[in-house]
């Protein structure tokens, strides 16, 4: 057997393996892409009218969110620039819980509970993540199908390429006349839409593999010349001094004293310390839409000194090249890295690579069934 038909053999079986995977992936991921542009049209319960009053503080918005769900895990509260609504975040993982609660930053009254599990968006993502199969299941089949994936373009593209210059054309271009045979078409399809795309399919494909393991962005991150810590991890204080007797707790100052320093920061999500020996830790988000450029900052809680971090996820002007690309992984998978016109990018290869599985089954079925056709 040849090298090109043993890859076209390694082709074939995983694609056939994979296909209702990726079919399922790359559909999802197209819906995904304007989540935000399109939650933007009916979210008008998220601002309210400007007031020259003081801000509920972190710990008022806690304990008035607390009542609603006194069971569960309050992961942060999200503060806005002008006269958005404070948002209090619950979360917990075991059983899955994901809700928010939006409170008027002035008066604390409750605008509305959003429940993050529920919705299209949220059934598009739960199929994107895991094909709408239990967690632990679905995780694993999605990552290790897109690993194959990422094996399938590469042979994909071994296979695509011509054995000689003349017929680069036809790999090319849809030259199509009016005897053109439905499986010829369909070839095309394939090959060349497999062709244009299978760049940044490749790259959606790998941006999204490394949030499903661990270790391969730990490999990427040191093979790019990263010499920090890629686990997020909060670290404790530095001090066990506490003034239960102060007027303003520390973390109620905390927000207030960011803003003054941050004033160009479109939010900043504070996360409330899990015990007494843990530090403060807020997101700052510098862009609207990104992620990548944010500030992790960490806080003694009874001081509100700033502490350092080991990891990747600090201070953006403090990131080097490899810890600058590991950030960016998640705005590159979904596209938000270019703005709008990268968001569109990528729904339209979302939406290619869907193709892919469907014109790959007809190549396989037409041949396989080829004397009975």
């Amino acid at each position: 057997m040849s090298f090109k038909k043993k890859i076209l053999t390694l082709h074939k079986i995983l694609g056939l393996v994979t296909g209702i995977v990726v079919f399922i992936v790359a559909i999802t991921g197209c819906c995904w892409a304007f989540r935000d542009e399109i939650e933007s049209l009916y979210d008008d319960y998220k601002t309210v009218d400007f007031e020259q009053n003081t801000i509920i503080t972190p710990t008022e918005a806690k304990a008035i969110a607390q009542q609603v769900f006194p069971e569960n895990t309050i992961h942060g509260t999200l503060y806005k620039k002008g006269n958005a609504a404070v948002e209090v975040i619950f979360y917990d993982a075991e059983p899955e819980f994901y809700q928010s609660i939006f409170l008027n930053p002035y008066s604390g009254t409750i605008i509305q509970v959003d429940n993050h599990m529920t919705g299209f968006f949220a059934f598009i993502l739960k199929g994107h993540m895991r094909l709408w199969l239990p967690k632990a299941i679905g995780e694993q089949v999605v990552g290790v199908s897109i690993l194959l994936f990422i094996i399938i373009i590469i042979s994909g593209f071994i296979l695509w390429l011509p054995k000689k210059r003349k017929n680069l054309k036809q790999r090319i271009t849809f030259d199509w006349k009016k005897t053109t045979r439905w499986k010829r078409k369909n070839f095309d399809l394939h090959s060349v839409i497999g062709f244009y795309i299978c760049s940044l399919a490749l790259i959606i494909a790998f941006t999204g593999s490394l949030m499903s393991y661990r270790w391969l962005m730990y490999v990427t991150y040191k093979s790019v010349g990263g010499n920090k810590s890629v686990s997020f991890n909060i670290p404790e204080n530095e001090s066990d001094l506490k003034d239960k007797n102060a007027d303003i707790l520390p973390i109620d100052r905390l927000i207030p004293l960011l803003k003054k320093a941050n004033p160009e920061a479109v939010s900043f999500e504070l996360h409330y310390p899990e015990s007494d020996a843990t530090s403060i830790y807020v997101e700052v988000g510098n862009s609207k839409g990104l992620h990548y450029d944010a500030d992790f900052r960490f806080f003694d809680q009874n001081t509100l000194q700033e502490i350092e971090t080991p990891s990747v996820y600090g201070k953006y002007k403090n990131a080097k090249f490899a810890d600058k690309l590991i950030r960016m992984n998640y705005d590159i998978h979904i596209g938000s890295i270019g703005g709008l016109i990268g968001k569109i990018i990528v729904f339209i290869i979302s939406l290619l690579t869907a193709s892919l599985p469907v014109t790959g089954t007809l190549l396989w079925y037409g041949r396989r069934y080829k004397k009975s056709n």
